[in-house]
């Protein structure tokens, strides 16, 4: 060991990765001569790019983290936060399709096309710069996750204050074991209830770890920066391919080394509560919940950034479909995430650490020999690095499309490049920011899933319905955002919210915790006081109160009941204010309307030459499709499916079914 817990061969490991990154970015360099060759690869890219590009994309390690954490806090019944996408991919197979035909460069160019709005096209610029410091933020939060539970601290060289802090922790879980029991003494309740307290402060921990957040995230972001900057897309698409090996690699290290550890698969029925592994009865899970994780994903899905850039840089419609291949990969190994998690139960047992986000690197350390954790720490990199890449690139585009080519539409190709490179910079640095002010992985999920509601909605619109106005997407993207993340946020900043007696009603669950109905977390004012008033922290759940306002009893629900009801009332929002506002609001221009469907109607070429040719038939006849119309004189644009849409999505569906069987006849092996 060189560095904590870290073998010279694993550093070794890591540096490689690092190196053949880095040396990958300056070969592609030549590719990103262009703008249309640094932000879409000259839209050249085949089919076998399009598989990684979707794959490694799909494929960010918070995925393999929060699946394995959520698994191991509440049973494989987590994994439906993830694994829901398993029934998105029939939808991909249509949507994929839709980013290309519309032959644009960025997603904000949308708004610009449809309405002729300059100020939507910046409005959703911004708000994807700040969705991109969330999901940045993320993906470096989740890696340092991993890797401070990969690097740790020898026992024998904690400070008197460390050692304490984990022995509180180990005093936490006796007593919340015993209080489980039914055995728990009167006397030491009031223990409990100050150590739960110092736990929700994460004051408490079960290791000790020898890396920082501010030095990991700057080195990190440094190699990312470095090949990005170099090779734009080019890069990231070559770069994929490797770092797709090694995403498959990392998700298959732990199960047959951690079956091995905890005695194989009949331990797991042993060791892990029954009803942890129940896929669709488990604790804290129902059809209802199900369904509104993936009606949230499904709208958030159309907004996301990178859609123009991943999916626009198809040379055809078929290569942009074949990547819906690299997002069933990512569906497989979800199945491993989740059996990880079922293993980190076996291994440390329910609640057995002080930080569920960190399972899987913990898992990690204590399975994995000298070389392989550094190939699973070159892994988790990898994925985020993907993750990073993607999003930074499509937000650049944005930036410099949609922004800076406005204020200086003169800007020669070599300073529009320039500009680029220099946002991919500010963005990284951004997203070292926002990953050093979280905290909380599940509190993450959720924001992740909702940011891009408001806009998801209004581009599904803007894809199939002619009446949507200009008017109602400004105010009812405003309305949302403010409702679905800007007050929920901010509500536990105002002393007087987050303390009002009406919003920090809790219930009490087994081991005497109190569970709040409104709040992420009830702390009290005074930690040494169990009489002490409570105030929420975290996220504010403005939704379950706005519809306890109308009559449902937030109360009378279970937990996933109250997250089910929040998704729902987030999702369909937007919808509601984007229809209704339509109707009482001036419509867009007749001819730029025509034109759009006209050309969303129009199958991409096979060659740049015949697509020219085909466009230019449509913009003399934008009509001349319009008997494909599903809804025949109505405002709806839907079109009939071709032999190509039904036979792919039958497919899909097939395939989707065949992994959600598989998964629950492992799961039947793994509780027998």
């Amino acid at each position: 060991m060189i560095y904590g817990s870290l073998h010279w061969l694993d550093i070794l490991v890591v540096l490689g990765y690092f190196a053949a990154a880095i040396f990958i970015g300056q070969r592609a360099a030549k590719a990103a001569a262009s703008e249309e060759g640094f932000f879409l690869a000259g839209r050249k890219l085949g089919k076998l790019y399009q598989f990684f590009l979707s794959f490694g994309n799909a494929m960010e390690p918070q995925g393999a983290v929060s699946t394995a954490s959520l698994v191991f806090q509440r049973g494989v019944a987590g994994v439906w936060f993830s694994f829901q996408t398993v029934f998105m991919n029939p939808y991909f197979w249509f949507m994929h399709v839709w980013f290309r035909r519309v032959r644009l460069m960025t997603s904000a160019d949308l708004f610009e096309d449809r309405f002729g709005s300059r100020g939507l096209s910046r409005l959703y610029t911004l708000s994807q710069i700040v969705v991109a410091c969330v999901f940045l933020g993320f993906a470096n939060f989740v890696a340092f996750k991993i890797a401070s539970s990969l690097v740790t601290k020898p026992e024998s060289a904690w400070t008197a204050a460390e050692r304490q802090t984990v022995e509180s922790y180990h005093r936490l879980k006796d007593l919340e074991r015993t209080a489980r029991a039914g055995e728990l003494e009167p006397a030491a309740r009031a223990e409990l209830a100050s150590l739960q307290d110092r736990d929700a402060r994460n004051e408490l921990h079960s290791y000790i770890s020898l890396l920082r957040p501010l030095p990991f995230y700057l080195c990190f972001t440094l190699v990312v920066g470095c090949y990005i900057v170099l090779g734009g897309l080019s890069a990231a698409a070559v770069n994929e391919g490797l770092q797709s090996v090694l995403i498959i690699v990392f998700s298959v290290l732990l199960v047959p080394t951690g079956l091995r550890a905890i005695g194989g698969w009949g331990a797991l029925a042993q060791k892990v509560p029954v009803q942890m592994t129940n896929l669709f009865a488990g604790p804290g899970n129902s059809l209802w919940f199900i369904g509104s994780v993936l009606l949230l994903s499904l709208v958030q899905i159309n907004a996301l950034s990178h859609n123009m850039t991943i999916f626009g840089s198809a040379k055809n419609e078929f290569a942009a479909r074949f990547g819906v291949t690299g997002n069933y990969l990512k569906r497989f190994m979800i199945i491993l995430w989740a059996l990880a998690g079922l293993i980190g139960v076996a291994l440390f047992g329910v609640g057995g650490l002080s930080d569920p986000d960190a399972a899987w690197g913990a898992m990690s350390q204590r399975l994995l020999g000298p070389g392989l954790v550094g190939l699973m720490l070159a892994g988790v990199l990898a994925g985020t690095m993907s993750t990073l890449a993607a999003k930074a690139l499509a937000v650049s585009s944005l930036f410099v499309r949609n922004i800076y080519r406005h204020h200086r539409p003169a800007a020669t190709p070599a300073q529009a490049l320039r500009a680029a490179r220099l946002t991919v910079v500010a963005l990284l640095t951004l997203g070292v920011i926002s990953a050093l002010a979280m905290n909380n992985l599940q509190a993450i999920i959720v924001l992740v899933l909702t940011v891009n509601v408001p806009f998801g909605a209004a581009i599904f619109l803007i894809f199939f319905w002619r009446r949507l106005t200009a008017r109602a997407v400004w105010i009812s993207v405003v309305t949302s955002f403010l409702v679905l993340l800007v007050l929920p946020l901010v509500a536990d900043s105002v002393p007087a919210v987050r303390r009002a007696p009406a919003l920090t009603t809790a219930v009490t669950d087994a081991t005497g915790r109190a569970v709040p109905l409104y709040w992420k977390q009830l702390v009290r004012l005074d930690p040494t006081d169990a009489t002490s008033p409570l105030e929420g922290r975290g996220r504010f759940a403005l939704e379950c109160w706005l519809l306890d306002r109308v009559g449902l009893h937030s109360e009378r629900l279970s937990p996933s009941g109250r997250e089910a009801a929040q998704f729902y009332f987030a999702a369909l929002l937007p919808f509601a204010l984007l229809i209704l506002l339509s109707y009482v609001t001036p419509p867009a221009e007749r001819d730029r309307v025509a034109l759009f469907y006209g050309k969303m109607k129009t199958p991409v070429a096979d060659t740049p030459e015949a697509d020219a040719h085909e466009m230019e038939l449509t913009r003399r006849e934008p009509g001349r499709f319009d008997h494909t119309k599903l809804f025949p004189k109505t405002h709806w644009e839907f079109a009939r499916w071709t032999r190509t849409d039904a036979v792919g999505f039958a497919v899909c569906c097939a395939v989707s079914a065949g992994i959600v069987g598989l998964f629950v006849l492992i799961l039947k092996f793994a509780s027998a």
